[in-house]
């Protein structure tokens, strides 16, 4: 199976040097995975995000995501444009903007032919097609973070970073978000790697009969 994510002695520290957040990882990841990283607060789970995610660098280490090793890119804005989506816990849509063009954000960076139409199909197939004209504030949390999922899908990328994605919502609706994600990456082969808040989470999303977004399904 093709590696999509390959990383090999991998370091960060901030404080001068006094808090290592990240000491020698390796980590080698499929392809279509889909991975949950588990850690204690403070552990570095969020700074590997950012490092895979090229929103930050290392010390010292390789990264290579998509086959493509982050310290040779001189455009990092355009690798993530290209081949990451980022889903964060609070969802960071532009409140004066409304679903619909809050999905189209990321598509200027590749020029999309037809960025409405995309938005559109990336909407449906999180169910809230029909609120594409509404703003964050006429959205409920767990429509905001579906619209932020669009949002991540917008460039069809090759990865999905998701920090801690259902952290600011109810257990119900954070399930309905995680079981979105999981069917993501079966119908899509779509790789993620997420963060879940707790233990908890990681067990609700391993025992769930349900499937699909909950919302609209065809």
């Amino acid at each position: 199976m093709e590696r999509i994510i390959e990383i090999r002695s991998l370091r960060k520290s901030f404080d001068g040097g006094r808090i290592k957040a990240l000491n020698g990882v390796d980590l080698d990841v499929d392809h279509g995975e889909f991975v949950s990283i588990m850690g204690p607060s403070g552990s570095g789970k969020s700074t590997l995000l950012n490092m895979i995610g090229a929103l930050d660098v290392p010390d010292s280490g390789t990264v290579k995501v998509a086959g493509r090793d982050l310290k040779d890119e001189r455009d990092l804005s355009r690798l993530r444009a290209e081949e990451i989506g980022f889903v964060f816990q609070l969802h960071n849509l532009i409140p004066n903007l409304t679903a619909l063009e809050n999905v189209e954000i990321p598509m200027f960076a590749v020029k999309w032919d037809d960025m409405e139409g995309r938005a559109m199909e990336l909407l449906d197939y999180v169910g809230l097609a029909d609120k594409a004209d509404r703003k964050p504030t006429e959205l409920s949390g767990g429509e905001r973070q579906r619209v932020a999922i669009a949002r991540a899908l917008a460039n069809d990328p090759s990865i999905i970073l998701a920090d801690e994605p259902t952290g600011s919502l109810d257990s119900r609706t954070g399930k309905r978000i995680l079981e979105g994600l999981r069917e993501l990456q079966e119908d899509e082969g779509v790789t993620s790697l997420w963060l879940p808040m707790t233990l908890m989470c990681l067990n609700g999303l391993k025992d769930s009969q349900d499937t699909g977004w909950g919302y609209n399904q065809r």
